[in-house]
């Protein structure tokens, strides 16, 4: 299967940002492509330095492709619950982790959806988020900035390191997660703290 995989990958890659559409499409909605959409649109930005434009249009189709597929895997997540749970959860560990998912979740979808090469597990978060009824409109905005951040900063990079890109995102992968890591924990810290200030008032 993985050959086969490869195969496709390698034949949508080269059909350029058009390509790369596709992949990301198809990669987001949960079938893993052995070609990593990080690598690629930095690949094309690293070879665009005199051409900007063209970097940046690839950036864009990627994240077009993307909310495509993230939207179409929550959505398929959601009509499933609804097919095969038609009552309420009961109360308890479940019920509990719903209400902590419908919180705080979807800086799960966040923190992978924006860092690079790092293979966090991004699909599951939003199978979660769509089992969980998560409201549509929120889950699109994270994916969104996410993606927007991620791939816009993948061409900015690209264009001014050129060749040495990939080596740099290689070299930092894990520290780029750390930071995104670091930075929704202190989101989730300024919202514990705003709960404790509304309680007291």
């Amino acid at each position: 299967m993985r050959p086969l995989l490869h195969k496709i990958a390698v034949a949508l890659a080269a059909y350029g940002p058009w390509g790369i559409l596709l992949l990301a499409a198809i990669d987001s909605f949960g079938i893993p492509l052995p070609a990593a959409i990080d690598l690629l649109v930095v690949g094309v930005a690293a070879t665009s330095a005199n051409s900007p434009g063209h970097a940046y249009f690839t950036a864009l189709l990627a994240i077009i492709g993307s909310l495509a597929g993230n939207i179409g895997l929550f959505q398929a997540a959601r009509h499933g619950r609804r097919l095969f749970s038609k009552s309420e959860p009961a109360p308890g560990r479940s019920q509990r982790f719903e209400q902590w998912f419908y919180r705080y979740g979807l800086l799960t979808v966040f923190i992978p959806a924006v860092t690079p090469v790092v293979p966090l597990p991004l699909k599951v978060f939003v199978i979660s988020a769509g089992v969980l009824r998560t409201p549509f409109v929120r889950f699109l905005a994270v994916i969104l900035l996410a993606r927007i951040i991620r791939y816009f900063g993948l061409a900015w990079l690209g264009i001014q390191l050129g060749e040495d890109a990939q080596g740099f995102l290689q070299r930092n992968g894990w520290t780029l997660a750390g930071v995104a890591l670091a930075l929704a924990l202190a989101v989730v810290f300024l919202i514990r703290l705003n709960d404790r200030r509304r309680q007291v008032s």
